[in-house]
């Protein structure tokens, strides 16, 4: 039977080679395409947005609010349920009818977008830029739930790898590329390369196969009243009841969002130290986008190598102390001062640990999605661990004001560790917490699912 709702830790490659042969693998590939579509909206409504609006001689205190226009990445597990049960507009398959109808409608967003003059209609730019950051929000729910249930146990965390690849990629196209684009063509040339480029995402759910899931439970025959109840219940409460029924549900939860607190609460003082240490805007960005990219992307392949050879649990623990011993280099720079040397080695160690705990937590939060509520499950759980670094990183300059550089930083090195020792506590161990998803019939019963 086919479980992507679990991945053994016991399940492991014999050795190295095997374990890297697994990225060139098609179905891990068309990940890392997929990857690529995801990644470009943001930027268009966020950096790249707010430099069009400033060359338009935007006030800052507008171009400001439009930090607002993210909020759907943040609550896409509202309509997740939705995606997960209702069928798409196009009968192509629940995951490839939902991709394709988004994202046509995202490369048709991005182009009215890209066709907008802000400095005579902010309020359309406004409003078209939510709708792309929801439409993007809304890719972003049937990617996850297709890569989750499109790769095998094997292919799970080169998998989260190339998703997190593929998204840097197109952070810097979107970002660098589309400014330089900008610069000698304008700005709708800009957006309108970008639409096209959503079309290699589009290219996968054109050719690849629908992922084989459980069937779907029928609906009862009854009246509508039933019928909905009935609906509800499976859409927004199923998911929930489904991921309660394992032990310990609510120390997954809370290790969850204890995971990267501490990679989070040094990433948003990083380039305040730097600033405060003499290091000039176009040094810190000259590093960053050097040794940044280069480094994140070697991070997260690292960690998928990582955590197919050694499993979930022992990458999650190796991982998360490798991230959290990364943040010693902030500590090396604020008691070392101006040193380029110091800040590529900054920069490096935190990109490279930070990428390979990211690929280590993604391929667990995919192991504890059931299959008949993918979308579902892994937007909730993804937002849970974005809720915790976004709310405990904005303590992050109160505090280094109080106790200083060096404090804070060390600080940061043990702010996770309550995370990693619940996952020694829980983590997945070989094959005993295997646990076969399972569907609600209509009269209550348990059904295994057919196989796929």
């Amino acid at each position: 039977m086919k479980e992507n709702s679990q991945i053994s830790e016991g399940h492991v490659r014999t050795n190295w080679r095997q374990t890297v042969a697994l990225y060139t693998e098609p179905r891990v590939l068309e990940v890392l395409a997929l990857g690529f579509s995801s990644g470009l909206p943001l930027l268009l409504t966020y950096s790249t947005l707010s430099a069009w609006l400033a060359t338009a001689d935007v006030r800052r205190a507008a171009i400001g609010t439009f930090a607002l226009v993210g909020t759907p990445y943040a609550l896409k597990f509202l309509w997740a349920p939705l995606m997960d049960r209702l069928p798409p507009p196009l009968p192509l398959g629940r995951r490839r009818g939902w991709g394709i109808t988004i994202q046509i409608l995202l490369i048709g967003a991005i182009l009215c977008l890209g066709s907008c003059n802000p400095k005579h209609n902010l309020p359309l730019v406004a409003a078209l830029a939510v709708l792309v950051a929801f439409l993007s929000a809304s890719q972003d729910i049937v990617i996850d739930a297709w890569r989750v249930e499109s790769l095998n146990a094997d292919q799970q965390a080169p998998g989260a790898a190339m998703i997190q690849s593929g998204y840097r990629i197109a952070m810097l196209v979107s970002g660098a590329g589309g400014l330089f684009i900008a610069a000698y063509a304008g700005w709708f040339a800009a957006y309108a390369t970008m639409a096209a480029l959503v079309g290699v995402g589009l290219l996968v759910f054109l050719l690849a196969p629908e992922p084989k899931v459980p069937p779907e439970t029928s609906i009862a025959a009854g009246s509508s009243r039933l019928v909905i109840r009935h609906a509800f219940s499976t859409a927004v409460i199923g998911p929930f009841r489904d991921f309660m029924q394992r032990p310990l549900w609510p120390v997954i939860l809370v290790a969850i969002f204890g995971y990267k607190l501490g990679e989070a609460m040094a990433g948003v003082m990083s380039t305040p130290l730097y600033i405060s240490l003499g290091f000039s805007l176009p040094e810190i960005a000259a590093v960053s986008k050097v040794f940044g990219f280069f480094s994140v992307v070697a991070g997260v392949l690292l960690g998928g190598v990582v955590t197919t050879r050694f499993g979930i649990r022992r990458s999650l623990i190796l991982c998360g102390i490798l991230q959290s011993a990364g943040n010693l280099f902030f500590v090396l720079q604020a008691v070392g001062g101006h040193r380029i040397g110091y800040l590529a080695l900054c920069v490096t160690a935190e990109n490279i640990t930070g990428g390979m705990a990211g690929t280590a937590l993604i391929t667990y939060l995919s192991s504890l999605c059931s299959p008949a509520f993918t979308a579902t499950q892994y937007a909730l759980l993804s937002s849970l661990a974005l809720l915790g670094r976004t709310v405990v990183a904005s303590s992050g300059g109160v505090l280094s004001e109080k106790i200083g550089w060096v404090r804070f930083f060390l600080l940061t090195t043990v702010v996770a560790l309550p995370a990693i020792i619940l996952f020694i506590w829980i983590g997945p161990r070989d094959d005993l917490n295997q646990r076969k998803p399972t569907l609600k019939s209509t009269d209550g019963k348990s059904e295994d699912p057919a196989p796929a």
